[in-house]
C-alpha cells in the first residue's frame, strides 16, 4: 500500500515538472525505483519547460564557466608568446648559417646523385619560412638571383595566377620567373577543399652545385658540433 502511494506521489510531482532528484529526496525513494515507476509518462507541456530549465541550468552555468576558463587561457597563451617572442634577438650571420641548415636538414632536397646534376632545392608550403630561408640563401650563402629558380606545385582547384603572385611577392622574384606545375592526388580523387594550401608549395632550386655541398658542409658540421657536446 506504501508503495502504491509512492508510486502515486511520485507521478504527480513528475506531472508538476520535478526531476527525479527531488522526487527521490521527498519521498525517500530509490531514483531506480523512479524510472520503473515514470517509465513512458506523457508530461504536459507546461511540466516539460519546467524540466527543461532545470536541465540546460547547469549546461548554461557551465558553458559561462567554459568561456571564462577560455579566455583565461587565451590571454595566459599570449604572456607566454610575448615573452618567447621578446628573447629572440638580432640574428648574427652564424647563427643564420645554423638556421638555414637546420631548415634545410629539414626540408631540403638532399639524396643528389651525378645522374639528375646537383643542386639544392628547398620546399615548403610555410610563408614565413619561406621568407626566412630565402633570407639565408642571399645573406649568409650570397647565392646569385640568377641562380634561383622558383617553382609553385598546385593542384587543379587553385587558381595558377593567384599563387605565382602570392609567392612572388613572399620570395621577392618577378612573376615571370615562376615555373608551375600540378599535382593530382590519387587519395582525394582530384577533390580537396579550396582553403587547403591555397596557394600550394613553394620550392626554390639553386642550380649550382656548390651551394647545394655548402648547405651539406654546414648540416654535418652541425652534426659533429652537437655529437661532440652529447
Amino acid at each position: 500500500m506504501v508503495r502504491k502511494l509512492d508510486h502515486e506521489k511520485a507521478v504527480a510531482l513528475r506531472m508538476e515538472g520535478k526531476s527525479y532528484n527531488e522526487i527521490a529526496k521527498d519521498l525517500g525513494v530509490w531514483k531506480s525505483s523512479l524510472s520503473g515507476w515514470l517509465k513512458g509518462l506523457r508530461l504536459p507541456l507546461k511540466a516539460v519547460k519546467i524540466l527543461e530549465e532545470k536541465t540546460n541550468y547547469p549546461k548554461e552555468k557551465f558553458k559561462a564557466w567554459n568561456k571564462r576558463r577560455h579566455k583565461e587561457a587565451q590571454a595566459e597563451n599570449k604572456e607566454i608568446l610575448e615573452n618567447f617572442t621578446n628573447k629572440i634577438k638580432p640574428v648574427s650571420k652564424y647563427e643564420l648559417l645554423l638556421l638555414g641548415a637546420a631548415l634545410y636538414w629539414g626540408e631540403g632536397y638532399k639524396n643528389q646523385t651525378r645522374s639528375c646534376g646537383q643542386y639544392a632545392s628547398f620546399c615548403n608550403s610555410d610563408p614565413d619560412m619561406v621568407k626566412v630561408f630565402m633570407f639565408f640563401l642571399r645573406n649568409a650563402l650570397r647565392v646569385p638571383e640568377e641562380k634561383m629558380r622558383p617553382r609553385i606545385q598546385i593542384h587543379p582547384n587553385i587558381s595558377k595566377k593567384a599563387a605565382i603572385c602570392f609567392w612572388s611577392k613572399i620570395v621577392n622574384l618577378t612573376e615571370d620567373r615562376f615555373y608551375v606545375y600540378y599535382q593530382i592526388s590519387r587519395a582525394s580523387k582530384g577533390k580537396r577543399p579550396k582553403n587547403s594550401l591555397p596557394y600550394g608549395t613553394f620550392e626554390i632550386r639553386v642550380s649550382d652545385k656548390r651551394k647545394f655541398f655548402e648547405i651539406m658542409g654546414l648540416i654535418k658540421g652541425l652534426v659533429k658540433q652537437l655529437n661532440s657536446n652529447g
